[in-house]
């Protein structure tokens, strides 16, 4: 389920309509796959599934110390 209330295909037709007319097929589906992604990292964001820098170098930091006591 998309986070935006534009149904996909309304918004795939205003990406196809902005983009120049001769356009490759390689930019066609760039512009596709960042919207999908932005709309993903909306819908995470809505749903409470992101978490901020210090969070993620905190279990970074968790995770490369559990790593040091398994191979040393």
């Amino acid at each position: 389920m998309s986070h935006t209330a534009e149904p996909a295909k309304t918004a795939a037709k205003a990406i196809l309509d902005a983009l120049p007319d001769d356009a490759s097929w390689e930019d066609v589906q760039y512009h596709l796959y960042v919207r999908q992604q932005i709309d993903a990292g909306l819908e995470d964001d809505a749903t409470g599934r992101l978490i901020d820098t210090d969070e993620m170098r905190r279990r970074l930091a968790e995770h490369k110390a559990q790593r040091g006591k398994v191979a040393g």
